[in-house]
């Protein structure tokens, strides 16, 4: 029988992003709202010796300029949220705008709050910054060097961290291997670019003390947790609203400085606050992504059989510990490099380097993809070096499938997989084998065609575990879904993850309404609001449905268990004798009696 859940119907959000109606964090508009412009560092690393902000205080329009000074006794700097275990870990200070060095090109100096956004513009133009430059860098290997520019007194050699992940005998696996390859992989750093910039609305009431922000999040929750810290006003004083996000890719998974300074700059004025990035700035200070130096080797036996991998990765961290930015090249970069393969013996060392640039946090995989391509990249090469076609060497050394459950050397236990048939159809597709032949005949007339083969796994759909608290990941993890039934049948569902684009208003309302049997119209998901919405762990990391979509399946049973009860006072037969059949509670062998799901929520909310 079809199933409503996973079938093809339009998406519920789509009419209003599509048609232009949405409303954006730069959308909101509310009474006397002022804006707010950072003047940011244009070197990469300088000291400060002295901030004018006069002429900027006089500008037209102005109403309050705030430096690193003036804040730096008020809010908390901005907290770091995965303090990976065992490594060292050390995360210096990051103010919300620097007032002794700036670390990295786009570090906030000063913010100006004026009546409009171009008077706003205008007068940071008119702030005077002395800085005496000093040496920097972005490379994070060398940077991670004897003598390199030091960015924190307090972290030697700007290493925040050596990781190592280690499993079977990697040492004795190269001494004795018949053959080792090895390759520098550079996995550049790069730029989120959502077509939405970050932004910030926040809106402060000075009689009942109650902040709220407008905010481009992922995880409205994580961020009221976050905003909470750096101003030191409790979570239950934050409201954290993130309507329509236009894209977020990791980037808007963080907390950032930006935040926190608009909502201290309508605490201190009484009137709300906006600020908007430009693409400049976006590119400047929302995180980037990646920027490993890998050093990488794998060795193995003559006939294919993969033996060991060893790697030394230098991953850029850029001036500061981001939310998640030490998390990206430990935990879900190096427990994967086992890939779909046996490899017995890994040891994989990772050095986290502070460098001169944006800080750098979750984009688009989050370390997987960076593990993942060195891992192929190295198999080709084994492939060659041996003389077989890299399509057999990954075949030869899959995880079978009558293996799993199977713990691979860094330590993870793999439930379950299959991995031949997807490789099979793939090569299927495309006729690996005549193409191939047609590779081979174009080589013989100067023409060179090329075909890639890769297979890969990653961590995702992260949801609640102790390995979460093990890694030192400051979150639960869990979802949360409340469902309520109102008495003309209606359904709301309110959930904790905080979708944008993924499609989950439609999702979920599949779920639920399959469920209940009810036309998906009558189901409305709400999400992006905590002061509705139930504790979540954010949009990230492919949890969405996985994660949050379990939670609103339990709810939805749950109130259709109640509703059980209720089906059966009103039948006057025994609970036991109530079934879900023709999408309505029916009495066992009397299919005459019966109730739709509508009628079982008037009655509920009518108690009678």
């Amino acid at each position: 029988m079809p199933t409503l859940f996973g079938s093809a119907i339009k998406r519920r959000e789509d009419p209003r992003l599509i048609t232009g109606s949405a409303t954006y964090v730069d959308d909101v508009k509310l009474p006397g709202l002022t804006y707010a412009a950072i003047l940011r560092s244009p070197y990469a690393h300088a000291r400060i010796t002295s901030v004018d902000v006069s002429a900027a205080q006089q500008a037209p329009g102005v109403i309050a300029v705030y430096t690193g000074k003036d804040i730096k006794d008020k809010l908390v700097p901005v907290p770091c949220a995965w303090n990976v275990p065992n490594c060292d870990l050390k995360i210096p200070p990051h103010p919300l705008l620097a007032y002794d060095k700036v670390r990295y090109v786009g570090d906030g100096v000063a913010m100006v709050v004026a009546e409009s956004r171009s008077a706003a513009r205008d007068a940071i133009d008119l702030i005077e910054v002395d800085y005496d430059t000093l040496k920097g860098g972005v490379d994070p290997e060398k940077m991670a060097q004897p003598g390199a520019p030091q960015l924190h007194d307090e972290v030697p050699d700007n290493v925040a961290f050596t990781w190592v992940v280690a499993g079977g005998d990697a040492e004795q696996a190269f001494n004795t291997a018949d053959v080792t390859v090895k390759q520098r992989i550079v996995q550049q750093r790069l730029l989120p670019t959502a077509m939405e910039c970050r932004a910030a609305v926040a809106s402060y009431n000075k009689g009942s003390g109650h902040l709220t922000l407008w905010a481009t999040s992922q995880n409205p929750h994580i961020h009221r947790f976050l905003c909470s810290v750096m101003l030191q006003l409790p979570e239950h004083r934050i409201r954290v609203i993130a309507p329509e996000v236009g894209g977020g890719f990791g980037s808007k998974i963080p907390a950032y400085p930006d935040e926190a300074l608009v909502s201290f700059a309508s605490m201190q004025l009484g009137r709300p606050v906006k600020w908007t990035e430009d693409r400049s700035e976006n590119y400047k200070v929302t995180i980037h992504g990646r920027d490993h130096i890998e050093h990488v080797e794998m060795c193995g036996t003559k006939d294919g059989t993969i033996t060991g991998l060893r790697t030394k990765v230098y991953a850029g961290l850029g001036a500061y510990a981001s939310t998640a930015g030490p998390g990206i090249p430990t935990i879900l970069h190096g427990l994967v490099y086992s890939g779909a393969y046996r490899i017995p013996n890994i040891l994989g060392t990772i050095h986290g380097v502070y460098t001169s640039g944006a800080p750098v946090d979750a984009y688009r995989g989050a370390g997987r993809p960076e593990a993942a391509f060195l891992v192929e990249r190295l198999v080709d090469i084994y492939a060659r070096k041996i003389g077989l076609d890299p399509v057999e060497v990954r075949r030869k050394n899959f995880i079978q499938k009558d293996q799993f459950p199977y713990t691979v050397a860094t330590g993870l236990v793999y439930d379950s997989g299959d991995y031949e048939p997807a490789l099979d159809k793939a090569l299927k597709i495309l006729d690996y084998q005549a193409f191939r032949r047609q590779q081979a005949d174009a080589r013989t007339e100067g023409r060179y065609l090329g075909v890639g083969v890769v297979s890969y796994i990653e961590i995702c759909g992260l949801g609640p575990s102790q390995v979460a608290g093990a890694v030192g990941f400051g979150g639960g993890l869990y979802d949360s879904a409340i469902v309520r039934v109102y008495p003309t049948g209606v359904v709301r569902v309110y959930i904790g993850a905080s979708p944008h684009g993924q499609g989950e208003e439609t999702t979920f309302a599949q779920i639920v309404a399959e469920e209940f049997g009810y036309p998906i119209e009558n189901v409305e998901i709400v999400h992006g609001d905590t002061e509705t919405t139930p504790q979540g762990w954010g949009t990230y990391g492919s949890r969405s449905t996985a994660v949050c979509g379990s939670a609103v399946k339990v709810a939805t049973q749950r109130v259709k268990d109640k509703a059980k009860k209720i089906a059966a006072h009103l039948l006057e037969a025994n609970e036991q004798d109530i079934e879900w059949k023709d999408d309505a509670f029916r009495v066992r062998g009397s299919g005459d009696q019966a109730k739709t799901f509508a009628e079982v929520a008037l009655m509920a909310n009518l108690a009678w």
